[in-house]
């Protein structure tokens, strides 16, 4: 039987000048009254943002996104773009990058198994 893995989306975000001019009240207000509800949404899709600005001329921030059900997170995705927090923008996507946490492991074991091995 075959899991699905766990895959992360390294989601790399710049602010725009319209979310730096709201309020840091505004702001957090704005997440708990359109980001959140979406998220709970998609309970298979958990969330965690990371600051970027004191390091990157490129990247404000970083959204990092962890799920193994690909629709959930396509979804959520969509309906993100349907807000103003990626559809106005307040944040420009610069980049996705998705990944495998230690998918090399996992490889080796299948590899293995292939090769008439014993899977550890």
């Amino acid at each position: 039987m075959y899991d699905a893995p766990k895959l992360t989306f390294f989601m790399l975000l710049r602010s725009s000048p319209a979310w730096l001019a709201l309020s840091r009240e505004a702001r957090t207000a704005h997440i708990d009254e359109t980001v959140k509800p979406i998220l709970g949404r998609y309970p298979a899709v958990s969330l965690r943002f990371y600051d970027a600005e004191a390091f990157s001329g490129r990247a404000t921030d970083i959204a990092v996104f962890e799920t193994r059900d690909i629709r959930a997170y396509y979804f959520l995705i969509d309906a993100l773009r349907d807000t103003p927090f990626l559809g106005l923008p307040y944040f420009e996507v610069l980049e996705i990058i998705p990944a495998v946490e230690d998918g090399y492991l996992e490889y080796n074991e299948a590899a293995s198994l292939q090769a008439g091995g014993v899977a550890a």
